[in-house]
């Protein structure tokens, strides 16, 4: 797959998501396979005012390509000049959020509220591309309330205005991440955009993954909250799209040790940012393993330790405790 002259190995993108795309966990997903895998949402104010924590988001030393950084932001001056920053720092593509929906953000007229100004939308998309020499695309939502569609309008006019590919999550803004995506307002905005759609919305399982390329004519997927705890329907979607054999989630002991590797990995990450690397990764990675102990038996008893400890240390020795009482049949 192509988004603009960018090369995909395959049609699986990993979303953007704010507090959870981290360094650590687009190597874990890159490893399993993913086309494309996608930073956290970075405000381009904060990165523009050279705020130190947004600086340490924009972690891309030595990394894999290819890696996309998403923006979010209301000024098109702004959106550029921070554009420039993140083309500099390596990113292979800049994507812009229109679609988040959290209050904090719309209230500041960033995120979802963008699709309620679709001449400052589309201002944003030209000032963006204008600024940088990579691929720039958009993520955006269906609309602002169940009932409107303006994406089927707004998208074709993002692609006039620059964006290469332009990614959908297939609800409203009014939803958040409640009821069913529909994916036949999907279907409608990807036959519009004039530019390769990625589908986003209810693909937890590889099986998701193909009935929305079949019955959207998407041109991508993207696999969001389903990869939580879970980087293996990652894989997992890769080969069944190309007709292979999937596997599933590990056992106990397969989570645990790439739950482990995600904590060590979150843990060297943040000790060029961090006086207390180690402390600040376990506290950052505290949801991240109760995403990946979810099913696992007295998961709930696992999850209220480890929000008590405060060393990976202490996390290894209870895990490690864990599965010997497994094999002991405890």
């Amino acid at each position: 797959m192509r988004i603009g002259p960018l090369s995909l190995a395959n049609r699986v993108v990993c979303a953007p998501m704010a507090g959870i795309s981290t360094r650590a966990f687009r190597d874990i997903l890159r490893s399993f396979g993913a086309g494309l895998v996608m930073s956290e949402m970075i405000s381009a104010q904060a990165l523009v005012y050279n705020n130190k924590k947004t600086w340490r988001m924009l972690d891309m030393e030595g990394e894999e390509s290819p890696v996309g950084v998403q923006l979010c932001g209301s000024s098109p001056q702004v959106m550029a000049e921070a554009a420039r920053l993140v083309a500099e720092k390596g990113a292979d593509l800049l994507d812009i959020n229109m679609g988040c929906p959290a209050p904090k953000v719309v209230k500041n007229g960033e995120g979802a509220a963008l699709l309620l100004e679709p001449l400052l939308a589309a201002q944003i998309v030209k000032a963006v591309t204008a600024a940088v020499g990579i691929p720039v695309t958009v993520k955006m939502r269906l609309g602002w309330q169940e009932g409107d569609f303006i994406a089927e309008a707004l998208a074709p006019r993002l692609a006039e205005a620059g964006a290469v590919a332009i990614a959908v999550h297939a609800r409203h803004r009014s939803q958040f991440y409640s009821g069913k995506a529909d994916w036949a307002a999907l279907a409608r905005v990807a036959a519009l955009a004039g530019v390769p759609v990625v589908g986003n919305g209810d693909v937890f399982s590889p099986q998701d993954a193909a009935h929305m390329l079949r019955e959207t004519g998407c041109a991508a997927v993207m696999t969001g909250r389903g990869m939580l705890g879970n980087p293996w329907l990652v894989g997992d979607t890769v080969r069944h799209l190309r007709g292979e054999e999937i596997f599933g989630r590990p056992g106990a002991a397969g989570i645990i040790e790439t739950a482990l590797s995600h904590l060590e990995a979150e843990v060297r990450r943040n000790a060029a940012w961090e006086e207390d690397a180690e402390a600040f990764a376990v506290k950052a990675l505290r949801c991240h393993l109760s995403w990946y102990l979810k099913g696992l038996p007295k998961a709930a008893v696992l999850r209220e330790k480890i929000n008590r400890l405060e060393s990976a240390a202490e996390i290894k020795e209870l895990l490690a405790n864990y599965l010997e009482g497994r094999t002991r049949g405890e």
